[in-house]
């Protein structure tokens, strides 16, 4: 236990920070999009029968091969569909250099801060359920949070100065990354280093992060920043709360199981072990990849079942995520959530002040252009944000450069599995240039 709590205490400090993920508008009818194929032997349709030029796959597979071969990438799985049907789905590359193990479709990778949509779809099925409304108080659900002060500076013996909320952060703005909490990863504020010490998310289960939580105070008055942060942690103990089943548990009852993700968990079984693909770092210094190691508790559920970035999961399984997201929340006749439900999670909630704070993570800035839902960034303004893709695009990323998108203008869903944490300065990210490729080869929206 002791090291998986090391190794969980490292990783964290740093992952956990997708940058950002945008959220879609207007689900278009679901009858194509619930053809969403067979899980295990997906038929692929021909591009050009859905828009694309006819060689998309093969300037895909260049693109995603090419980083591959400057030694930048272990290995890939991408998957892309239009109006529900598939385009394109491969592995390239390798899911283990040092044993030559080739990259398969069904690798089981970490996909960290994607974890955040599911666990917004997990509280909004309670929303459905009536167990909480955006406006509540946080500390409704969450007494521990009633006394939760902000940080007003430092004062002259250098301690800092605490004030009370303007108003009690709420629920939504907890949904919205900005009811005030940080990560602690990212910055280097009094606050941030208050984290650090605490290390929060390092507690061994929900309850002991949340009596953690409750003696930290919040960055800034509710609402009125984004601030990348716990915030989707904090969702997964009020998960337990409201519905009174262990965090997994709800996931595997209410989403996995339904959707048919049957490789989708906070662990993976000792019989999947040889379907899970290395994780890798990008040494700058070096100029090369270097082994991640392993989390020794892999086949373990953990203690702390982290909403915002615990998640293993499959290509294949995300995209039905990702698919039922497209089609307003059901897939081959499951019902998930309400098109309304969905609709609410994917529109922004940031007011014009927050919009124009300069807001953001890593190269990602909250904007005009750009704004937030409810675990869900949410494009609206492509030329704005300087973006390919249609309006009202949502997306999300994963530290070690996963990434999907949900293009509900254009009928897309593309998902991308890679696992190397940082980037190769000076060069484009995979989710970059499949973006590019994508865009670039739909030549015919109307189809």
């Amino acid at each position: 236990m002791q090291s998986r709590r090391v190794f969980l205490q490292s990783i964290k400090l740093l992952a956990l920070a997708a940058p950002i993920a945008f959220g879609a508008i207007q689900p278009s009818t679901a009858d194509v999009r619930s053809r969403s194929s067979d899980k295990s032997t997906p038929t692929l349709v021909r591009p050009e029968k859905l828009g694309f030029a006819n060689d998309y796959r093969q300037r895909l597979g260049t693109a995603m091969q090419g980083v591959i071969d400057k030694k930048h990438l272990a290995g890939i799985v991408t998957l892309v569909a239009r109006h529900g049907q598939i385009v394109e789905y491969s592995a390239r590359g390798m899911a283990d250099i040092e044993s030559g193990r080739p990259m398969q479709k069904d690798a089981i990778m970490r996909i960290f801060s994607m974890t955040k949509p599911v666990t917004g779809v997990a509280m909004m099925i309670l929303y459905e359920e009536g167990k909480w409304q955006p406006s509540d108080p946080i500390a409704k659900h969450i007494p521990e949070f009633a006394n939760l002060k902000v940080f007003d500076g430092m004062d002259a013996d250098g301690k800092p100065k605490l004030v009370a909320p303007k108003h009690a952060p709420t629920v939504g703005e907890l949904m919205a990354h900005n009811a005030g909490f940080t990560y602690g990863l990212f910055g280097q504020t009094p606050v941030d280093k208050l984290y650090q010490a605490a290390n929060p998310l390092a507690a061994p289960s929900l309850k002991a992060f949340i009596d953690k939580m409750a003696t930290l105070p919040l960055l800034y008055q509710p609402g009125e920043k984004w601030v990348y942060s716990v915030s989707v942690d904090i969702q997964g103990y009020l998960v337990e709360k409201l519905s009174g089943k262990t965090f997994p548990d709800f996931l595997q009852e209410r989403i996995f199981q339904p959707l048919g993700m049957t490789d989708t968990a906070f662990n993976v079984p000792k019989d999947k072990l040889s379907r899970v693909a290395t994780n890798y770092g990008w040494d700058q210094a070096k100029g090369s990849l270097v082994v991640d190691p392993r989390d020794p508790g892999i086949t373990d559920i953990p203690g702390l079942a982290s909403g915002g970035g615990g998640l293993y999961s499959t290509t294949i399984d995300y995209f039905r995520f990702a698919q039922m997201l497209l089609n307003g929340g059901s897939l081959d006749g499951v019902k998930i959530l309400k098109p309304s439900s969905i609709a609410l999670m994917r529109t922004n909630k940031l007011n014009d002040m927050t919009l124009g704070s300069n807001s953001g993570i890593g190269s990602v800035r909250i904007q005009p252009a750009l704004g937030f839902g409810y675990d869900f960034a949410v494009l609206r303004d492509p030329a704005g944000a300087k973006l390919p893709m249609g309006k009202n695009t949502y997306w999300w990323w994963g530290i070690a450069n996963t990434w999907f998108w949900v293009d509900p203008t254009n009928d897309i869903v593309f998902v991308g599995l890679i696992q190397r944490r940082g980037g190769v300065a000076g060069s484009p990210t995979p989710e970059t240039l499949s973006r590019t490729v994508t865009y670039e080869a739909l030549v015919d929206a109307s189809k």
